[in-house]
């Protein structure tokens, strides 16, 4: 190819594509990875919803995590994206990390091993997986600027392992992040993608920057960063071709470069993805139902046989608005004929029998807009879209969207690309259901305003600087007006936005209704005391978990406790599920019959809830991370950087349940643990040590429950790291053996600047949790 060719290729072409150039296609991303977000053709497709990640690593079963994957990847070519910006490899150092629910856990080998099995089923249907954020992007506050300040083995042996096994696997492409690694950014770190990525890994796939994450021209370059995201080029491009002709890049290199990212299009782009591997629905429902974690389950509540109870009290907000998704730029439009968790609940036990009260408010922090476009009179806003700040002037075009947040990438209808100064209205009828003091939400990248009828009731003049623009997207805060409104009497709002020359905009709106807590309270209270059983099911909305915000707690909002608290007085028969992406607070369920963990399970949900709660399926998931009985005991509970702007990893390689083990601290939820409907035990272990510096063990198990139940083996050194696990299903009352492979990788350690592998006797410890582990093999390693 020519240099210009190269040059050509070493940047996107849009937002979303790479450039076609030398023979090369243009190949199209999106974001994931619980389906397909950004970058497709049309952002509003519906896309396939899967479970979180999180609920995935929960699964502790490769099989069906690849099966997820095809799923998604089938739903890629459909939609004709080439590439999905996933698996999400970074660890949940801590519990309040933003981004919790895109993470497969706090354990690298359990994150690096499902991720891997992701990441196959993806590329088995011909589209390329992008893994990412290269490397300790495990804090979302401040995540383009701190400095992750740490020694090179925890980075080597926690940290980049996800990302090694990924490489190994044939990840498409690795993606930099956009945070600094011991003061250099990762997009410009020759050390990162130079030297352990391209010498020590092999790899030969291709790196890309976050989206805007470039930070530099021919340091960018020279360390090994091979493709410049989004187009068009802010550091590549003319700037490139000035350092090749000043002697500051080696044109080899950006051939180099630019080859890699044009292998990757040629192999991905276009074509058909081939077979799905089975039947969408039954394999969500099944992967969903897998994800479950029962932590404790007394007295035998669950399962819950239809026709056992006369009244099943269905309580808490999360069982008629439950948080299925994040609420990153990665999130998906799901299909609206997806079966709620209350009307599967309904079809399960008979419509007579399941009676449902919120007990509280879900109380997101944008609250959503029910409104009548004002041009059709279709559910949702009508949305204007103007050449500059005058909203007199006639739109240049309209549209109507049923969504009370808007995010444009590049250019809006009509409009065209952000290189000059425009604006939107989103104009709607709202009919108040109850009358009283509503609240009116509204933000944007820019100014602001809202009216009532025509008249002025907010008003913010903002001139938000192109760079920041990210930032203030990606937190979405909104500001507040209070109005009184009368039920039955129709207003019209209309929310605008006024923007500068930017890569993007957005404008986001809601309107929240006055509610009566105590009556709320006092309905679920009265409910649970005449019920049979009470599920309440609790948690987290879409907002709890976003781009460039951290937590500031892991508890549950404080009516939520206030209702657990209630409930659980009212009737010992209380199934609590928490709706959560993270290690939480578990001490509001204490005195609840059975307490259980199901994530963020996506589309598939209520299939899923109803046939674990009757008991056709078991929940036969295990933590993917850590709970702690007190905040003080996580080795890290959070990742706020210092004055300085570094965020130090003090810890070294006590992350998750090894600084639990190494301290001999007793967590309230040990890492691996889980319950199921059965009752299954190790009894013994057999095995050898491999010529590579590996393992090979077989482990009996015996189930003496009455149902049939999956086993998940665990194999831990003595150090406190995972080493290898395996899942599998063992019949009522039998027995059967759990082969187990334990990878080389995960018994080497990192001393004196190189990699060392086991050598003369190690112990290795076998068992159903961190903290539960009564077998154990010594084997001796050349």
């Amino acid at each position: 190819m020519t240099r210009d060719e190269a040059i050509t290729l070493t940047v996107g072409r849009d937002m979303w594509s790479t450039a076609a150039a030398a023979g090369a296609p243009s190949a199209r991303m999106a974001d994931g990875p619980m389906g397909i977000a950004s970058g497709r053709v049309d952002e509003r497709d519906i896309s396939i919803l899967t479970p979180a990640p999180v609920a995935l690593a929960a699964t502790w079963d490769r099989d069906l995590v690849a099966k997820v994957g095809a799923l998604v990847g089938g739903e890629a070519k459909r939609q004709g994206v080439d590439l999905l910006l996933a698996p999400n490899l970074n660890l949940q150092r801590t519990p309040t990390g933003g981004r919790a629910f895109e993470l497969f856990g706090e354990d690298p080998l359990l994150a690096g091993t499902l991720g891997v099995a992701w990441l196959g089923g993806l590329q088995s249907r011909r589209v390329g997986a992008v893994a990412k954020h290269l490397v300790c992007n495990d804090s979302e506050t401040a995540r383009d600027r701190f400095s992750a300040e740490i020694d090179e083995a925890p980075l080597r042996e926690i940290y980049l392992l996800p990302f090694e096994m990924a490489a190994r696997a044939g990840s498409a492409g690795l993606m930099a992040a956009y945070n600094k690694l011991n003061g250099t950014h990762c997009a410009e770190h020759a050390h990162l993608l130079t030297t352990i990525v391209r010498r020590d890994w092999g790899y030969r796939g291709f790196t890309v920057s976050d989206w805007f994450g470039t930070v530099s021209t021919a340091p960018a370059m020279a360390a090994g960063l091979d493709l410049e995201m989004p187009g068009p080029a802010r550091f590549y491009g003319a700037k490139l071709a000035a350092a090749i002709d000043a002697g500051a890049v080696d044109a080899d290199v950006v051939t180099d470069a630019a080859r890699r990212v044009a292998e990757a299009a040629s192999l991905y782009a276009g074509g058909d993805s081939g077979p799905e591997p089975g039947d969408r629905d039954a394999i969500l429902t099944e992967a969903t139902a897998a994800s479950f974690v029962l932590l404790r389950n007394e007295g035998g509540l669950l399962p819950i046989a239809p026709g056992s109870v006369r009244t099943l009290a269905v309580i808490g907000p999360n069982a008629a608005a439950p948080c299925l998704q994040g609420g990153t730029f990665a999130k998906v439009s799901p299909r609206p004929d997806a079966v709620s968790a209350l009307d599967a609940l309904a079809n399960a036990y008979g419509a007579d029998r399941v009676r449902f009260a919120p007990g509280c408010d879900p109380s997101p922090r944008l609250p959503a807009m029910r409104a009548k476009a004002t041009g059709d009179g279709a559910p949702g806003m009508t949305v204007d879209y103007f050449a500059g700040h005058d909203f007199t002037a006639a739109p240049l075009g309209s549209e109507t969207r049923n969504t009370n947040s808007l995010t444009w990438f590049g250019g809006m209808p009509g409009v065209g690309a952000f290189d000059r100064a425009g604006g939107v209205r989103a104009s709607g009828i709202v009919t108040p259901a109850v009358s009283g003091t509503h609240r009116l939400h509204i933000g944007g990248t820019g100014s602001v305003r809202l009216l009532l009828d025509g008249r002025e009731i907010f008003a913010a003049d903002r001139h938000i600087a192109p760079a920041d623009i990210m930032g203030v997207l990606k937190g979405g805060d909104s500001e507040t007006v209070d109005v009184d409104l009368v039920a039955g009497m129709p207003v019209r709002i209309d929310a605008e936005l006024r923007f500068e020359p930017a890569r993007a905009q957005g404008l986001w709106y809601g309107l929240r209704a006055p509610g009566d807590a105590e009556t709320l309270l006092a309905e679920a209270e009265a409910l649970a005391q005449e019920a049979d059983a009470v599920l309440l099911v609790l948690g987290e909305t879409a907002d709890s978990g976003v781009e460039s915000k951290d937590r500031d707690t892991n508890a549950l909002p404080a009516d939520q406790q206030r209702l657990a608290a209630k409930v659980i007085a009212a009737n010992p028969r209380v199934a609590v599920a928490v709706n959560v992406a993270h290690a939480f607070d578990s001490a509001m369920a204490d005195g609840a019959a059975a307490l259980m963990v199901i994530w963020y399970p996506g589309e598939a949900f209520g299939p899923a809830l109803a046939d674990v709660l009757t008991g056709a399926r078991e929940p036969s998931g295990r933590l993917p991370l850590t709970i702690a009985a007190h905040d003080a005991d996580y080795p890290a509970f959070d990742a706020i950087p210092d004055a300085e702007g570094r965020v130090r990893y003090a810890e070294g390689l006590d992350v998750g349940h090894r600084g639990f083990t190494a301290r001999g601290i007793a967590p309230a939820h040990a890492f691996g643990s889980g319950l199921g409907y059965g009752r299954v035990r190790p009894t013994a272990v057999h095995g050898a040590a491999t010529r590579e510096g590996g393992a090979t063990l077989t482990v009996d198990c015996a189930n003496d429950g009455p149902r049939d139940t999956a086993a998940v083996v665990q194999v831990y050194r003595e150090d406190g790291a995972l080493a290898g696990f395996a899942k599998a299903m063992v019949a009522a009352g039998d027995g059967r053996s759990v082969s187990i492979h334990v990878d080389p990788f995960a018994l080497r350690r990192w001393r004196d600047g190189e990699w060392h592998r086991p050598s003369g006797s190690h112990r290795l410890l076998i068992g159903t949790a961190s903290d539960d582990l009564p077998l154990h093999i010594d084997l001796h390693f050349n």
